[in-house]
């Protein structure tokens, strides 16, 4: 079978040693988690988790499942990434004397549409949104012009395509809460 990255929010509500409970679901299973944001959702007293793993359809439709049979579980969803827009956020922490003596790293900031957000004499922050391609791109550039102090980028955050979709929408189910109490 075909391994693809799969991009799976779940909603829970926000307990303790829920995050623990989610990661064990992929753990269990030697899944390999790229990356992970979790954050308050648009409704009150629910987190979102956001993850994204390469595996494969039939691997991650069971991981899907087991997931939204927790009891703190609300929903839990899965994705390819042509059905969702989503972002990553990077900060690279430059060099400034290095900047400053090539003017190359200007360059690379301007046509990457990266947003300069501190300088002063030691370093410069840049700042990329972008898709992890070009977070990872942009990264590369200024490796190659050695002037790279510190990169950390972000988890995904993604939000679905389908106009009709809205996930967050009947998260408190009366069937669902139902089933999973008689569980």
């Amino acid at each position: 079978m075909e391994k693809k990255l799969y991009t799976v929010i779940v909603y829970s509500e926000n307990i303790a040693g829920m995050l623990n409970q989610v990661t064990a679901e992929f753990t269990r299973r030697q899944m390999n988690i790229e990356t992970l944001n979790v954050s308050s959702s648009n409704v009150e007293g629910v987190h979102r988790y956001t993850i994204s793993l390469w595996t494969t359809e039939w691997l991650i439709q069971r991981v899907t499942k087991r997931l939204e049979k927790k009891i703190d579980v609300l929903r839990a969803y899965y994705f390819t990434d042509n059905e969702i827009f989503m972002q990553e956020v990077a900060l690279y922490k430059l060099s400034t004397p290095r900047l400053l003596e090539n003017k190359q790293v200007s360059k690379i900031i301007r046509h990457n549409n990266a947003r300069v957000i501190e300088i002063n004499s030691a370093y410069t922050v840049v700042e990329k949104t972008g898709k992890t391609d070009a977070v990872l791109s942009l990264y590369k550039e200024f490796a190659a012009e050695q002037c790279v102090l510190q990169f950390v980028k972000s988890g995904r955050v993604a939000i679905v395509r389908d106009a009709n979709v809205n996930l967050s929408e009947n998260l408190f189910d009366e069937d669902v809460v139902r089933s999973k109490v008689r569980r």
